[in-house]
Formats: structure tokens, sequence, C-alpha cells
């Protein structure tokens, strides 16, 4: 069965070698002493942060003479790809040049595919090589030896499923640009949540501001008057408690979440056990804020830390590790490759501490009813990526077709 007939796409759609559309070439290479001064430059992150990119999205600055100049432009509607990463899925990922940039030149570490005609609309070549079809192909074919690579040639092969009409490609765009509107909206809300959260962290949890009705003295004490370690190892292999695990990777960075759940008690190794009520909180590379509340029994990674309260409520300490300040006082850490935070500089962290126990608990759960508004629009979040995800696979696939431009509500109810 051919590739058309396994996607059934339209009559007046084709699957189109991206060589027919793009011609690529290899970026620029300088050394260091060159960078930080100069033109801009597009670099790796900036095409794989973002999938449309205008000339205040370019930061860097290399130093280049007046041919490379013109041998390495960049200009409105090159489409730019990663050209090596570590892993394969990082590679060939794309974004366009929504503008012009005057005197820009692209990085070594990218590939400029630069359109032969008029055939591919610009604001649609943000979404048609991201398919799942496209990267699918993309990963499959990248090199691998200490690094993934891809090359113009490769991508030239690739086939992107692709609509005659330009009408319709830019239909398809003003769709899914809608539905990137909504993803952006909500991140920025939530960012600003965060924000605010951290603020009143700063506050609330150093007897800045008082909460209504508390009026008792604060202490100044440390953190190892609050919390200590519950250094508990336990064998996993048969022992019911193993049977809820939790490894750094399945805690969801700054909120707390559980990703997913492991069962440990079929293998054989050393954890951590920790009790309801503890904190953990992850000790390796602790810049990456992952904590937890533990609300039940189980075990953990070595790598994170099960701490108990001690005169102090469970989710006071648990705000505490949440801070600004904790976490960079943890990541003073040591080891430089995977660094770890040193118990003998956290225990001594300065901790205000308002002495009565209602106090401590009444803040606790005014930044935990933050932190549940947060939560709730990660979800949200969560929920328009997918929505996004099922537009793409269905408007660049011509699943769903677009006559003119469609509403996002619309389109959402097409594509589920």
């Amino acid at each position: 069965m051919s590739a058309e007939r396994s996607l059934h796409l339209p009559a007046d759609w084709s699957l189109v070698p991206i060589g027919e559309l793009l011609a690529f070439k290899n970026g620029l290479n300088k050394g260091k002493a060159y960078f930080g001064h100069g033109t801009p430059i597009v670099n790796y992150m900036d095409v794989f942060s973002r999938a449309g990119l205008l000339a205040s999205d370019i930061k860097g600055l290399v130093s280049v003479s007046t041919a490379e100049k013109s041998a390495f432009s960049v200009r409105k509607g090159d489409v730019l790809f990663t050209r090596t990463s570590e892993t394969p899925e990082e590679v060939g990922v794309s974004a366009v040049l929504l503008e012009d940039l005057d005197d820009a030149v692209f990085s070594g570490f990218v590939l400029r595919g630069r359109p032969k005609n008029q055939r591919l609309d610009v604001e649609f070549s943000k979404y048609c090589f991201a398919s799942t079809f496209v990267r699918a192909q993309i990963v499959s074919s990248a090199t691998y030896t200490t690094r993934a690579l891809t090359n113009g040639r490769v991508l030239s092969k690739t086939l992107v499923p692709f609509p005659s009409s330009t009408e319709e490609q830019r239909a398809i765009a003003v769709a899914l640009s809608d539905a990137d509107g909504v993803i952006e909206g909500l991140e920025r809300l939530i960012a600003k949540k965060r924000r605010i959260k951290q603020g009143a962290m700063q506050e609330l949890l150093t007897g800045k501001r008082r909460l209504p009705g508390f009026s008792g003295e604060w202490e100044e004490t440390t953190f190892g008057e609050i919390a200590h370690i519950r250094n508990e190892k336990v064998k996993t292999f048969k022992n019911p408690v193993a049977q809820r695990c939790i490894e750094l990777e399945q805690i969801a960075p700054e909120t707390g979440a559980i990703l997913f759940e492991v069962d440990a008690s079929k293998r054989s190794s050393v954890k951590y056990r920790f009790q309801s009520g503890d904190v953990l909180f992850g000790r390796l590379r602790p810049y990456l804020r992952k904590y937890h509340f533990a609300n039940d029994a189980g075990v953990c990674s070595t790598e994170i830390w099960p701490l108990r309260a001690r005169n102090c409520d469970p989710g006071f300490l648990y705000q505490i590790v949440q801070t600004n300040a904790f976490i960079q006082a943890a990541s003073e850490a040591y080891g430089t490759h995977m660094p770890r935070a040193d118990w003998n500089k956290l225990k001594v962290f300065a901790v205000q501490l308002p002495e009565d126990p209602e106090e401590q608990r009444a803040i606790a759960t005014v930044l935990e009813d933050m932190e549940a508004e947060i939560r709730t629009l990660e979800t949200r979040l969560a929920k328009a990526r997918a929505i996004k995800a099922g537009m793409m696979e269905a408007l660049l696939t011509g699943r769903v077709r677009l006559a003119e431009p469609m509403p996002l509500k619309k389109a959402t109810e097409a594509a589920e």
C-alpha cells in the first residue's frame, strides 16, 4: 500500500519530497572568539524553541566577513532545521523566519531550507514539517555516532503531505495559529500565577505579611531544626511497601505532581522508605525543582530525600522547600556533572517559623490553594496542547478540510 493510500490523502493533495520545496545549505562554523559581537546569528536553540521566528527572537551575535554574510544569509520564508543533537528526536526540528533579518546568518548546528518556488505558504511552513508523519521519517533516518545527525540530502527525500492550494495552506495555518494563541495565553497566565505565588511565599513564610487572626511570635531557626532525612533504607524485592515507588523522572518540575506510578517490588534494589506526610525533595540537580508531598507510604530513589517534619507543620515544610531561596541554597551543591544538594549546607539554612502551629497550617493552606489554582490551569494547558496535536494530525493530512479559515472552536470540534 502506498503512503498516499495509508494516509488517505484527498485527491488534490500529494506527498511531496521536501527537496522539491526547499534547497538546503549547511550553516556557519566559527571559533568562540568570534561570538558575542557583530551580526545576528540564528542559533540551534532559536530554531528548537519556536516554530516561527521574528527578528526580536534572535539574540546571538557573531563577527563575519562580507563573503560569509552573503553565503550564510537568512531571509523571510527560509525554513531552518536543527542538524545535530544528543538524541534523534531532537534533529530536524524546524522553524520558519516570519520576517527579514538584516545582515543575519545561521549557525553550523542548523540547516537552511530556502524556498525554491511559491508553492509553500510561509505561515503553513510553521506546521507542515512538524506532523507525526514527517517527524517519524526524519527521526528514523537520522544517523548516530556520538551525536544524532541529519543533513540536507536526507531531509530533501523526506515526504510531506501537501495541499496544492495555497489558500488551503493558509486556512490550516490560521486554525493552528489560533490554537497556538490559546496555548501561549495559558502559558503566560501560569507563569504570572507562579510569580504571584513566589511573591506570596516570600512574604508569608518570613512573617512580612500576616494572615488575619494571627499575631503570635515568630522565631528564627534552621532547616535542620524543622526537618530531618528519614534515613530508612529497604530492599524492594517482594516488599509490599515498594509497590509504590517514586523515581526522579516521575516528579513533574515545579508542580509536585507524580507523572506515572512504578512498582519496584518485582526487582531487587535498595530505596528510601517514606511515610504519609513526608516531603520528598530531589537532591540530584535541585535546580530542577522536583518535590512532592506524600499522602501515603512508599519508597523512593536514594536521589530523593524523604524529609520528615519536626517542630513544624509538614505542609509548612513543603512550602519552604519550594522557595527560591531554598532552591538556591540547595543548588550550592557538590559535584559538577551531576550536582547533588549538600545536607551540611542545607541544615543551617535560616528559616522563619511562627510559634503557633495553627498559623503554620493556615499559611500552608493559603499557598496550597494558590498551587491548586495553578494545577487547574496546567490541566487546561495539557488539554489545549492535546487538542492542537489532534488538530495537526487532522489538518496536516487532509482528513479534515478547511475551505476557509475556521474559528478555533470549530476546528477543535473537527479535530476531536
